[in-house]
């Protein structure tokens, strides 16, 4: 195959986990909210938090704030609210 023959470039997946759950995607830019719904979590319950090497978790990410994914990195989700039965 030459060149001429493929007209698009292959993007790298970055990989990285939310939960202990390993994810990738094309675009290293992603709001808050698209990670979580990645995750099969809805923003109006959760928040995302990354989690440094060392440390607690930082504090949480607002739901429209882009976040940039680097290879590896881990993010948590945090139960905003929970109904009472």
């Amino acid at each position: 195959m030459t060149n001429s023959d493929n007209n698009h470039t292959s993007r790298r997946l970055i990989p990285f986990t939310i939960d202990g759950v390993r994810y990738e995607v094309e675009d290293r830019r992603q709001s808050a909210a698209d990670l979580l719904r990645l995750a099969g979590l809805d923003p109006a319950f959760f928040d995302l938090a990354e989690v440094p090497k060392e440390g607690p978790p930082r504090k949480p990410f607002e739901d429209d704030e882009i976040v940039m994914i680097d290879k590896d990195e881990k993010f948590v989700s945090i139960r905003e609210s929970a109904p009472v039965t």
